[in-house]
């Protein structure tokens, strides 16, 4: 049985070589577009909020939303503007 000796220098190739492998694996998932817009349920799961908080929102103007057919959709990229907008730093 033959004995292998890992050098330091080794170990750092199989680091640089991981590093390599886990960016290309972030990159690959973070060009994944994200959906633009959301149905009401999807809204309520991603702010943790009710439905009559929701309707709330839609009723005094808070968010805006589009209506097709009986179906509510919501923008995306006004959601993260309202919660920007309304960011508080303590």
């Amino acid at each position: 049985m033959a004995l292998e000796v890992l050098t330091t220098d080794d170990l750092r190739e199989f680091k640089i070589e991981l590093l390599e492998d886990i960016q290309k694996l972030l990159n690959r998932n973070s060009n994944t577009p994200e959906k633009r817009w959301l149905k009401s349920y999807e809204v309520r799961e991603l702010l943790n909020i009710s439905p009559g908080t929701l309707q709330h929102m839609r009723v005094s103007g808070t968010l805006p939303f589009t209506k097709i057919g009986g179906t509510i959709y919501y923008d995306h990229g006004e959601i993260n503007e309202l919660l920007q907008k309304n960011k508080q730093s303590y």
